[in-house]
């Protein structure tokens, strides 16, 4: 399968695009974290909650260099709290040589590193970015194939195979699963993704997202239509059976 990627010999790995940064994160990985948001993203996911970050362009261009002399200046603290930077999006391996040097010059620093993707990108250009990388946090946002495409515009396969090698190559991985009441909800797509998991040798640990609507101001600043605007949050009861059905196949998440 042909992945839509940027063409990453048009970027240097010194520079890169980024929206915003996040200097005490509590979200995105362990201990407080130093959180990159990146541009460019190749999904279009019907509840994004950063719609601002779909194109590259949309970005500030920012050296490494910089982003390392930011993230210095929070180092005794994110070390102290067992945090580390969490690189964002965005997609952030849209643009694989960038985020690869911030990881390496990272874990030069003894920082800790997690990279927060969809696992939607061209596999064997991953597999350079992983290597500096401490632990996964992988979005999936459905495991019945077509309600993923539904959701993102794009396919499920290369997310699935992204799963299966950081389970072979043991990278600790945590798995995010958004909860939207008639679009993820389904109890045989939550027991397909749970039973998935059970077959991965290297999860940490599996959230459920309740599904919201903060990024919807965003869509209409931006003149996008929000097709998401009549679906509810998902009770607590909702958000319980969820549990229950991972809970139910030896999964536990939160």
């Amino acid at each position: 399968m042909s992945i839509d990627v940027i063409n990453t010999n048009t970027l240097e790995a010194t520079t890169g695009y980024i929206h915003s940064v996040e200097t005490c994160g509590t979200v995105d990985g362990p201990g407080i974290r130093f959180v990159i948001f990146t541009t460019g993203c190749p999904l279009r996911c019907l509840y994004c909650s950063n719609p601002d970050c779909r194109y590259l362009e949309n970005g500030k261009k920012v050296s490494v260099d910089s982003l390392i002399t930011e993230i210095q200046k929070y180092t005794s603290y994110i070390k102290a709290s067992g945090g580390g930077v969490t690189i964002s999006g965005g997609e952030p391996l849209y643009q694989p040589k960038f985020i690869r040097e911030i990881f390496r010059r990272c874990k030069e620093l003894g920082i800790n590193t997690a990279l927060d993707t969809s696992g939607y990108c061209d596999l064997e250009i991953a597999k350079s970015v992983l290597e500096f990388v401490d632990l996964v946090l992988l979005d999936i946002k459905s495991y019945d194939s077509a309600t993923y495409t539904k959701i993102t515009g794009v396919f499920l396969e290369p997310t699935l195979q992204m799963a299966n090698y950081l389970s072979e190559i043991h990278k600790p991985a945590w798995i995010r699963f958004v909860l939207v009441p008639g679009l993820s909800d389904d109890p045989k797509n939550i027991e397909g993704l749970a039973n998935f998991i059970t077959t991965l040798n290297n999860v940490e640990k599996v959230e459920i997202l309740p599904f919201h609507k903060m990024g919807e101001y965003k869509w209409e600043q931006l003149g996008y239509e929000y097709q998401l605007k009549e679906t509810p949050t998902p009770t607590p009861e909702q958000v319980q059976q969820a549990l229950n059905i991972f809970k139910e196949k030896g999964v536990m998440a939160s």
